[in-house]
């Protein structure tokens, strides 16, 4: 879990930052450098949604993980939800 909340804080994080780069001043080096990480936290974040045990019983949770930009924060919500249903 710890590994799917980093990756959808880079994932969240680095979207913003491009998004800010593309409505302003859109500095080459911003989308060099935060490009390729948002790239890589997407896919980590996809990953680790599919191997997390607690999604196998959850449903939705590794679909939501597609989605682009905020799909793991959308994993994190429904993976907390169902553990604080089963507490």
């Amino acid at each position: 879990m710890l590994t799917l909340r980093i990756a959808a804080a880079a994932e969240a994080a680095t979207l913003a930052v491009l998004l800010t780069n593309l409505l302003t001043v859109h500095a080459q080096a911003v989308t060099t450098y935060a490009g390729p990480l948002h790239g890589m936290s997407y896919l980590v974040v996809i990953a680790t949604a599919a191997m997390t045990p607690r999604a196998q019983g959850t449903p939705g949770a590794r679909w939501s993980a597609f989605v682009p930009g905020v799909g793991g924060l959308l994993a994190l919500r429904r993976l907390r939800a169902v553990q604080d249903e089963r507490a």
